[in-house]
This record gives C-alpha cells, structure tokens and sequence, in this order.
C-alpha cells in the first residue's frame, strides 16, 4: 500500500514572550499579510502554502524559546532588493554577506530572538 498524505499548507508557531512587538515586527517591518488574528495568536502570509503564526506565550501551556536554536529562512528572487526593501522599513543593519556554499544571505533577528535568513 503507498498512501501518501497531502499537505497543502505548512504554519510555523512562534511562541513569544514579547508577543506585541514580535508581531509588529512581522507585521510593520516584515510587511506579511494577517491571515488570521485572535487576540493572542495572528498568522501571517509568507506564500500561497506557507504560514508564520506569533502566539502569546503567556496564554499558552507552551514556553517561549527566546530564539534559542530557531532559524527561519526564506528564499528571494533577488537579494539586493530584499536589503533594500529590509532597511526601508527600518533594518539599518540589514547587509547582504557571502555565503560558504556560494549564496548571499541576509541576518538578523526579530524583537524574540529568532534569527531569520534571507537567502538567493
């Protein structure tokens, strides 16, 4: 028997201690588009099958993780105007570095911790 499932959309959960400013973060600096909001826990829009949900610790049984050993990255079509588009809504910091195995990356974290890479 090859039963396979079908996953139309994948959600990453951030459980976050400063949950307002993490989700201005994505909200205001980010840009992503709310999908979903319930007052403690909004989810955004990264792509047609891909969701980043900020939760509310502190209205969870799940402890935040402080972005401790969390990555998330994200592909771009063109990473200078990522660079661009990142320090026009206030990521000064924000530089295009070589990578190791050849790509170019951008670094940084949101208000939890959570590093996020940019990468082409």
């Amino acid at each position: 028997m090859n039963i396979k499932m079908d996953i139309q959309i994948v959600n990453t959960i951030l459980y976050c201690g400063k949950w307002r400013e993490t989700v201005a973060f994505y909200k205001n600096t980010l840009k992503l588009q709310e999908t979903a909001s319930l007052g403690w826990f909004v989810e955004f829009e990264l792509n047609k099958t891909s969701r980043l949900s900020i939760a509310d610790a502190s209205k969870t049984s799940v402890e935040p993780s402080a972005g401790k050993g969390i990555t998330i990255t994200m592909k771009v079509d063109d990473i200078e105007t990522a660079c661009a588009f990142l320090r026009g809504n206030g990521l000064k910091d924000a530089a295009v570095k070589e990578h190791a195995w050849g790509s170019k990356v951008i670094h940084f974290s949101d208000p939890e911790g959570n590093r996020l890479e940019f990468w082409s």
